[in-house]
């Protein structure tokens, strides 16, 4: 499992197969993902089955999309956010209605996905990955294998430890450790949280987004909280790295591919979904990305291919994932709290 680092020079290069493809001028796809989240591979392929362009860019974070959108997302065809960032957009009315007519594979997701909490009438959104959030650490800088959040707040490992650079995985983090809900609306709660975040920030080397990956495959750090299928992607740079979801519990998320309101190219849009929820397009994707994908089929032909260290890595057991939960979408009291409490920890 090979991952290609994705960058906006993708742009560049998919102008030059699109013309060798014979795209139509004007023939789009806007695509705005995740970084290091897809088989670069495909895009190229859909350009050639179907002779639209592809114009990929990537964000770190669901706030950071957001803030692009709000700023004019019409740039933007597809987008695919996380389960809690979905129902905010569906709740502001930036999110259009599919016309799943035109998007015949998403009988192949998961039935439990294909109305989820976050889009309870499938209307907006066609599953695309899961996954869960943990600590990846190296064996050779950390004592013994940590299994608490307790480690990310260890003097002993200060100003060798990284911290995601995001709010809701920050202090969801914090909360679980502290015991609580990750969706708790409870503002003692959360102000306990940003209390032991700001405790921890001395000891931290840096706050990380995709930076994670050359820091701790090159052995710089101790260890990071971040996502499973990153893991996956990482130990095969660095096979000192392991990974733990933590007895106090994490996150469990999920991403879906959406219409931003006012698309250009919503035809083309929901044509783009439709090829990336294939099962073809979702094992290769797997196989990249280190996540599961919410096709049925393609989730359960990549689970009997892994060794079982990777299974309980890529697929935990129902006893593990019954102390995860999934971001909800609060409410916008508890959203300005949150962001007023991050912008005084990170200034």
């Amino acid at each position: 499992m090979g991952i290609k680092r994705i960058t906006g020079v993708f742009l560049i290069a998919a102008a030059l197969v699109a013309a060798a493809a014979g795209c139509a001028p004007g023939n789009v796809v806007n695509v705005y993902n995740w970084g290091e989240y897809i088989d670069e591979s495909l895009l190229e392929e859909f350009e050639k089955d179907t002779g639209i362009k592809v114009n990929y860019r990537t964000f770190e974070t669901n706030e950071d999309m957001y803030a692009k959108l709000k700023a004019g997302g019409s740039d933007y065809d597809v987008i695919i956010p996380s389960d809690y960032m979905i129902g905010w957009l569906i709740e502001e009315n930036m999110l259009e209605k599919l016309d799943t007519a035109n998007i015949p594979n998403v009988s192949l997701l998961d039935p439990a996905y294909r109305k989820p909490q976050y889009d309870p009438t499938g209307e907006y959104s066609v599953g695309y990955m899961w996954g869960t959030v943990g600590i990846i650490y190296n064996t050779t800088l950390v004592d013994g294998d940590p299994t608490s959040w307790g480690a990310l707040f260890d003097e002993k490992y200060s100003g060798n430890i990284l911290m995601i650079d995001n709010p809701r995985d920050a202090f969801g983090i914090a909360l679980k450790y502290l015991g609580y809900s990750l969706n708790t609306t409870n503002e003692d709660e959360i102000r306990a949280a940003y209390e032991l975040l700001v405790k921890q920030k001395p000891m931290l080397l840096a706050y990380v987004t995709d930076t994670v990956f050359e820091t701790m495959e090159g052995g710089n750090a101790a260890m990071a909280p971040y996502y499973a299928g990153d893991y996956m992607t990482m130990k095969e740079q660095n096979p000192d790295l392991a990974f733990c979801l933590p007895s106090e519990g994490s996150n469990v998320f999920s991403d879906g591919m959406c219409i931003p309101k006012g698309a250009a190219n919503k035809k083309n849009a929901e044509r783009f979904i439709d090829f990336m929820a294939s099962t073809e397009a979702a094992l290769r994707n797997m196989d990249v990305t280190g996540y599961v994908s919410l096709n049925r089929e393609a989730a359960e032909r990549r689970a009997a291919s892994l060794s079982a260290e990777d299974a309980a890595v890529m697929f935990p057991d129902d006893s593990v994932l019954a102390t995860c939960e999934p971001f909800l979408n609060l409410p916008q009291e508890t959203r300005e709290l949150y962001s007023r409490l991050w912008s005084d920890l990170r200034t």
